[in-house]
């Protein structure tokens, strides 16, 4: 299941603009802006019946002298049931040929319970699991 995605941009300002305006009619709004080792990110999204939020949709313009795996082509994160499976794709994303974006671990600059691991595709695309749910 597809958790969220992420798009890098060359300019911010114009984009989130954009993506709010864009996304409204959708029930999407701007629910995170802020600034993470010289990127600036914002998120979209939505909330749901249970008056809960959801950001799955987000920009990026990554700093000026980011590497390329920083600021690679696209981000797509897959949501996993449990932090063993985002062990396990990471594993086997390296297995597969992958190169490694981020090793498995707690990234809590997104929420206190945001387990992730990443792998770089074969075209340099980031690709996630990610599991939300608290543990060990």
């Amino acid at each position: 299941m597809l958790d969220h995605i992420t798009l890098r941009v060359t300019n911010y300002a114009k984009s989130k603009a954009f993506y709010a305006a864009a996304l409204a009619p959708l029930s999407y709004s701007l629910m995170v802006d802020f600034e993470h080792e010289g990127a600036k990110v914002a998120g979209f999204g939505w909330t749901r019946a249970d008056g809960s939020q959801k950001v799955d949709w987000w920009i990026v313009e990554p700093p000026a002298d980011a590497t390329p795996l920083l600021s690679g082509p696209t981000h797509l994160a897959l949501l996993a049931k449990d932090r063993g499976v985002v062990d396990a794709f990471h594993a086997a994303g390296l297995k597969a040929g992958g190169e490694d974006n981020g090793g498995p671990g707690l990234r809590p600059h997104y929420h206190a319970d945001y387990y992730g691991a990443f792998i770089l595709d074969p075209d340099g695309n980031n690709v996630e699991a990610v599991c939300h749910a608290p543990g060990a």
